[in-house]
């Protein structure tokens, strides 16, 4: 297992969020095609006749994590100006090539209008990365001791944090299904197998919710080093405050609760008990068990009826930038069971392989 650095965690998620950054901006990545035009016009384009602010102001937020975690990463030791400088400069960078990769693709415009808010995005984050970032990701920060305390060490370690957090990521995607993902059907474009009845919706619902929960918190608890539960707890709380965001943005009239359907309530009582009793299991069981229940949760959510009485909220279609992250997230959210089952079966290659060896250590000293 690798060791790992301070500055590792804030290194990792910066590139992980720079390649989401990357795929909403050029989302739906299909068409590319030269347009005749010179690449880099559109940086002395005049002011834009329609100007929206939501879009500035997301342009803006969008850049924010990218530069605090930037200027995380840095070293400590160096004047702050110039880590702000050099995340800011990363930032501006990331956002000329999205921005200039757009002239290729017909569904985008690139603007410099947005390459100004990401920028300024990217040096306010910075600011607080410098202000704030060794408190948080520093050797004596909040993150990396709890991390230490918490967390498996190495990048087995950190790779699980950084799945857990495009977890969370992928909860605020506009799906009334608690915590559910892998719908690679929706991805596809493919017709649901099963047609809707409100008694077989709340049955795969029920049954989708407790094996989500059970696969989440078992999925959490691999990587981590002590038994409390509280991780787990706290995690499982921010993943439904980020699916009852979700539901109260895409949803109409304003829903914040439209996930909290008859049958997730009781796929909650049934997911929590289940998890709870699993907490109790050797950590060989909860590894396969944390497995088994992602894949019956991939399965139940694409072959499960669409529910037809969803109205989503029209007024978000103008915003070009909603409709980019909606793209981004439904991307996570229907690919991360795989990445998520890798992870385990890396983790258990990993956990045994260093079983044998120190079973084998104990053998030569006999």
């Amino acid at each position: 297992m690798s060791r790992t650095t301070p500055a590792s965690l804030p290194r990792n998620l910066a590139l992980a969020y720079a390649a989401l950054i990357a795929y909403a901006c050029l989302h739906p990545l299909t068409g590319w095609r030269a347009s005749g035009l010179p690449l880099f016009d559109y940086l002395l384009a005049p002011w834009p006749k329609y100007f929206i602010l939501e879009d500035f102001l997301f342009n803006i937020a969008g850049y924010l994590p990218f530069g605090f975690l930037a200027a995380a990463a840095l070293p400590a030791a160096r004047p702050a100006w110039r880590s702000i400088a050099q995340a800011t400069l990363l930032a501006a960078l990331l956002s000329l090539g999205l921005e200039t990769a757009q002239n290729l693709l017909p569904s985008r415009v690139a603007s410099n209008l947005d390459l100004g808010g990401n920028t300024l995005g990217g040096l306010l984050g910075a600011v607080a990365g410098v202000r704030w970032g060794q408190d948080w990701f520093g050797a004596n920060g909040v993150v990396y001791r709890w991390r230490a305390e918490w967390i498996i060490g190495g990048r087995t370690g950190e790779a699980g944090l950084v799945l857990l957090a495009l977890w969370l990521l992928g909860q605020l995607s506009a799906t009334d299904l608690l915590f559910s993902s892998g719908d690679l059907r929706t991805l596809l474009g493919i017709a649901a197998p099963l047609p809707f009845s409100a008694e077989r919706f709340i049955a795969f619902d029920t049954m989708l919710t407790a094996a989500s929960i059970l696969a989440i918190g078992l999925f959490a608890r691999c990587m981590m080093r002590a038994r409390n539960p509280l991780p787990i707890v706290l995690l499982i709380a921010l993943g439904i405050g980020a699916k009852t965001l979700a539901t109260a943005t895409f949803f109409e009239p304003g829903a914040p609760l439209a996930w909290l359907t008859p049958g997730a309530e009781r796929g909650l009582a049934i997911g929590g008990a289940l998890l709870l009793v699993s907490l109790m299991l050797p950590r060989l069981a909860q590894h396969a068990l944390a497995g088994t229940a992602l894949l019956v949760a991939t399965a139940l959510v694409n072959l499960m009826p669409d529910n037809p009485y969803l109205a989503y909220n029209q007024r978000l279609a103008h915003l070009s930038n909603v409709l980019n992250f909606h793209g981004l997230t439904e991307l996570v959210d229907s690919l991360w069971p795989f990445a998520a089952l890798a992870y385990l079966s890396a983790l258990g290659l990993w956990r045994g392989e260093h079983l044998a060896a120190k079973a084998g250590g104990r053998g030569r000293g006999l």
